[in-house]
């Protein structure tokens, strides 16, 4: 007896320890796997409303700067425009834009006028036949200047120098130097661009590639041979197709040669979108709809982008609904043999058109309907 309890002692002692280990190993499972039902979280939730958004196309705007560059409109706010309005069909995730030297040294008409007007009032600022009302303001270090060109001069002399400074020691610096560097000069080199564009002149042509750069594009400069930006951009587009990388389609361009590329954008089951100046073209012909460039610019285009995206989702529904006859998908599915015998069919359809059919009907239907079975019951009797 004494034996047994000793047993029991022993045995409930190594219980106890059990639970003393287990014991926080469960509190730490309380703490993290409990939950107590909120009354706030409801379909309204942000949270919840995070999990059921639907999966938005990728977007990818290719710009054929040698048909199609902004001539009439600031660089900047037409890529903003543009980027805008191509929002409506999904994320854009590329915005690519190519074009020769030519296209980004030409300067357009309505820039050139300007640059002759600003010339003309410096002209008078400087014999004192035109006073400005306020004075020209250095926005990289705050000193004012009562004519232009005095600001003009002062921004070459100290601000030009200091940034081309900065630039040789980040080239000629490697490693981690050149990362200090950078890190310790990128404010002043933002606040730089941002101020040149309104002081100085671009030397080549109007600032276009910068433009685009600032937003957003990534521009490519390719040789000045005939269709050099054509083939290039056409071979982006393909490679993008191959890679899976877009589900839309952005063209700005009117040149009939990317006809092709969007045909085969289409059997692919990829949106096409084309933003030209010309209204029946051919592109537009060939792509699920167009803008031009008023459009994009008054913003039209992103008013009717909406529109258009709910016909794509209208197709997009009538396609999945379509039935289509698989005779293999139905054998499989309904149990039936792989083989038909024909034969036996046709024997069958002869003998009904023979009128071996009716023959028996009219053997089995010889007495009236209420004489049917009659003989066979009273047999039965």
């Amino acid at each position: 007896m004494m034996g047994f309890v000793a047993i029991r002692n022993i045995f409930h002692s190594i219980q106890s320890r059990k639970l003393q280990t287990l014991t926080p190993c469960y509190i730490v499972l309380y703490r993290y796997c409990h939950f107590h039902p909120n009354p706030n979280l409801g379909p309204s939730d942000p949270s919840l409303s995070s999990l059921n958004k639907v999966p938005q196309n990728n977007v990818g705007i290719f710009w054929d700067l040698d048909n199609k560059p902004p001539k009439s409109f600031p660089p900047y706010e037409a890529a903003v425009r543009l980027k805008k309005a191509a929002s409506e069909f999904g994320v854009v995730r590329y915005m690519v834009a190519y074009a020769n030297s030519h296209a980004f040294s030409y300067v357009p008409p309505d820039v050139r006028e300007q640059r002759k007007e600003r010339k003309a009032l410096d002209q008078l600022e400087n014999k004192g036949v035109v006073k400005p009302d306020e004075p020209s303001i250095c926005r990289v270090c705050g000193r004012r200047f009562y004519t232009n060109e005095k600001l003009v001069n002062h921004f070459k002399q100290i601000h030009e120098r200091e940034q081309t400074k900065r630039v040789n020691q980040i080239e000629s610096a490697r490693g981690k130097m050149r990362v200090k560097l950078v890190a310790k000069f990128s404010m002043k080199m933002e606040k730089y661009k941002k101020a040149v564009r309104d002081v100085l002149t671009p030397r080549v042509g109007y600032g276009l590639a910068d433009e685009l750069k600032r937003a957003g594009f990534w521009v490519r400069t390719v040789s000045d041979k005939p269709q050099a930006a054509d083939i290039a951009l056409r071979n982006h587009m393909v490679d993008m197709m191959d890679r899976r990388r877009v589900e839309c389609l952005v063209l700005v361009s009117d040149d009939s040669d990317f006809t092709e590329v969007l045909k085969e954008a289409r059997l692919r089951c990829l949106k096409t979108v084309v933003v030209g100046d010309s209204n029946d073209g051919a592109l537009k012909r060939t792509a699920d709809t167009g803008f031009s460039w008023q459009k994009i610019m008054k913003g039209k285009a992103k008013k009717e982008a909406v529109s258009v995206v709910g016909r794509w989702k209208d197709r997009d529904v009538l396609k999945r609904l379509e039935w289509t006859y698989d005779p293999e998908r139905d054998r499989k599915l309904y149990g039936l043999d792989d083989e038909f015998d024909s034969e036996s069919w046709d024997s069958e359809l002869e003998g009904f058109s023979s009128g071996e059919y009716d023959n028996r009907l009219q053997k089995e239907d010889k007495n009236a309907w209420w004489e049917l079975g009659s003989g066979s019951d009273l047999k039965s009797q």
